[in-house]
């Protein structure tokens, strides 16, 4: 219930903007704890830019954990992977993640 209390208001876009910021969202994913704070700051953040990223589990599911440290180099989150033209990027700390997020998807239209 708090949740949707304090839940932030979504960025509103054009259906086709919103379909190019959903496209550029498949090349991401945020490794998380479900209850870890700067989690939590993260998503509620890509709650508010309206962003359709992928979440992963790298407590609760093995899998996810083992690419974190053997693809990132360490299991800490959150983690955003950023795949670019066949580049995999690993990006920590949840400022640096809200800055990029920011950055790439803050405005009405994205040029994706």
């Amino acid at each position: 219930m708090k949740n949707f209390i304090f839940r932030p208001k979504k960025l509103k876009r054009s259906t086709d903007d919103q379909d190019r910021v959903n496209k550029a969202c498949e090349s991401l994913a945020l490794y998380q704890f479900y209850l870890c704070p700067f989690c939590v700051r993260v998503r509620r953040h890509m709650y508010r830019l309206n962003l359709r990223v992928e979440t992963r589990d790298a407590k609760r599911d093995e899998a996810h954990r083992a690419t974190l440290l053997n693809q990132g180099g360490r299991v800490k989150v959150p983690c955003l992977r950023i795949e670019k033209d066949g580049v995999v990027e690993w990006l920590y700390e949840s400022n640096a993640i809200i800055a990029y997020l920011d950055e790439r998807f803050s405005q009405a239209f994205v040029d994706v």
